[in-house]
């Protein structure tokens, strides 16, 4: 049986999990560049970066004179600036993500995500900031530098996320529903730039604006998708019947049926086909995360050395 819901004391004990990721206690500010890919912003500072063949205008007193006599060439020593940086974690826990096949819910997993980075971003020394939004409310939490506001993000985290028994299809008080695109525009009003910047989601609410809402946060800032992924959304079974919950209550479908099947086939190919572009049109790189996997274990080779957010 998949998990449904996770708790506060849960998303808290994480900590553990993130820790073990070792995360260094320094950040380097990193300028943007598309995906989970990190691009140093170079300059005068306190943490070595690298050595190369002087070029005009360098300051001479960066000169490294043991290479330069090795290599007969003047050689600069280059620095990366150590500098806090707001980290804003846009987390979905939308009705589509109260779904699971197996491992754990989309919401669940979502909320693990989200922790994780959390904690990895507050021992890094960056603000840590977050928008949490579920179709019926979104929450706003802007970047700080202390556990209190981590703590106040994974409480959001949990108390937003669907229940079991719960019409997932219930509209807000207002006339608007809060999805992917709304949280979006309102990171573009959130973030400062060269803010870093996960969207963890299932992309299921991709739309023609979407595309746009990403490229200009892109634009001045690192942002990286983090797609939650239940296989039974790309890959059906080749035959058996099953049931699916929904609002109005389960929806059985035949496998075996082959224009189910190709049915199914054509609207996966076609969402991916719409992603693939949204990605690619934004110069946002995404990675996958399925249900069924340990969120720590998929997260580990998106980070960089030492477990570093890039």
């Amino acid at each position: 049986m998949a998990d449904v819901t996770i708790d506060l004391p849960e998303l808290i004990r994480l900590q553990a999990e993130a820790r073990a990721l070792k995360l260094p206690s320094a950040r380097k500010i990193r300028t943007r560049k598309a995906g989970l890919q990190r691009s140093p912003q170079r300059g005068r500072g306190m943490a070595f970066a690298e050595v190369r063949q002087y070029q005009p205008g360098d300051d001479i007193r960066s000169i490294d004179w043991r290479v330069t006599a090795r290599r007969q060439a003047p050689h600069t020593k280059l620095y990366e600036e150590e500098r806090e940086r707001p980290v804003l974690l846009l987390c979905d826990l939308g009705p589509s993500l109260f779904f699971a096949s197996t491992g754990a819910y989309k919401q669940v997993r979502c909320a693990q995500v989200g922790a994780l980075l959390a904690w990895l971003a507050l021992w890094a020394g960056d603000q840590v900031g977050g928008i949490v939004f579920n179709g019926p409310h979104l929450v706003v939490q802007r970047p700080a530098r202390r556990k209190k506001s981590v703590l106040k993000l994974l409480d959001t985290l949990a108390d937003l996320q669907h229940q079991p028994g719960e019409n997932t299809a219930r509209q807000p008080v207002s006339d608007q529903a809060f999805g992917l695109d709304q949280a979006l525009a309102e990171a573009r009003r959130v973030a400062h730039t060269g803010s870093r910047i996960f969207v963890i989601s299932d992309f299921m609410g991709v739309s023609e604006e979407t595309a746009t809402l990403l490229g200009s946060l892109a634009r001045h800032n690192a942002v990286s998708a983090l797609r939650i992924i239940d296989p039974l959304e790309l890959h059906l079974p080749e035959n058996g019947q099953f049931a699916v919950a929904g609002p109005d209550g389960p929806v059985w479908f035949d496998a075996s049926n082959h224009r189910f099947q190709q049915a199914w086939k054509d609207r996966v190919e076609a969402h991916e086909h719409l992603l693939e572009q949204c990605f690619r049109t934004s110069g946002v790189q995404a990675a996958n995360l399925l249900t069924a996997d340990d969120p720590a274990a998929a997260l580990k080779p998106l980070l960089g050395a030492g477990g570093r957010i890039g």
